[in-house]
């Protein structure tokens, strides 16, 4: 694409309150150097139609709050340049199997609710030291991709599962129950295995990999949850469980 040409963005609209049903509205803007999606959509929200609903925080792919399907794929509005999407239209909706609060952003709490549901925090009710819990550098190396979701929901929009069982726990969830269980310092491994051995856990996902496609860190939620089934299995042959 040549530099200061032209793309419509082609964005997904609706207002629960006011509209019926979700339309797209097109957007024209001139993209110079390496304009990114979140910058396009700026430039519209400031200068074209202040009505425009989004959601964004650090612009930065560190926080997820800019999570939406951009062409054809789940990815962050703040490092997508439109250069490298190559197409003069650029088809933007919201993540999907979540309620639309309006536009691009969407009610997270049922997202939220099922992290909740996992215990998203560390467990140890005995020896707690003062200072540093400190892990030996092989333990931590357990812990060195799955700590880094940054829960934009990208991976929950895109699993099939989410949207057919609304109770299902989702790639996310799943994810983050297995960084605590593969840590060392956890002390409630049993009750997180009992948690996601539910018929709206682990079992419930068919390793179809959408969740590792759309992971704008290069995560693996399909792995994190096939470590679960493991562990559940070698718990329950050993009647631990």
């Amino acid at each position: 694409m040549k530099e200061h040409s032209e793309v419509t963005f082609r964005i997904l609209r609706f207002d629960p309150t006011m509209d019926h049903a979700p339309a797209f509205q097109d957007y024209k803007l001139a993209v110079k150097g390496a304009l990114t999606v979140l910058e396009g959509l700026f430039e519209i929200l400031e200068n074209q139609d202040g009505s425009l609903g989004m959601r964004y925080s650090c612009r930065s792919a560190v926080c997820g709050s800019c999570a939406m399907h951009i062409n054809g794929a789940y990815r962050l509005a703040c490092e997508t340049q439109i250069r490298h999407l190559n197409s003069r239209v650029i088809t933007i909706r919201p993540l999907a199997h979540l309620p639309i609060i309006k536009d691009l952003v969407v009610d997270m709490g049922p997202f939220f609710e099922k992290y909740k549901r996992i215990k998203p925090y560390l467990e140890a009710s005995t020896s707690i030291p003062d200072k540093e819990f400190i892990q030996s550098p092989r333990k931590r190396k357990r812990l060195n991709e799955i700590i880094d979701c940054i829960l934009c929901g990208a991976c929950y929009a895109s699993c099939t599962m989410t949207l057919t069982d609304p109770e299902y726990l989702g790639p996310a969830a799943l994810m983050k129950a297995n960084r605590f269980v593969q840590d060392s310092r956890d002390e409630i491994t049993r009750e997180r295995l009992a948690i996601v051995n539910d018929e709206n856990g682990v079992w419930r996902c068919h390793t179809i990999f959408n969740c590792q496609i759309a992971c704008p860190k290069n995560l693996n939620p399909t792995h994190s949850i096939a470590q679960l089934k493991q562990k559940v299995i070698i718990n329950r042959l050993t009647g631990r469980l």
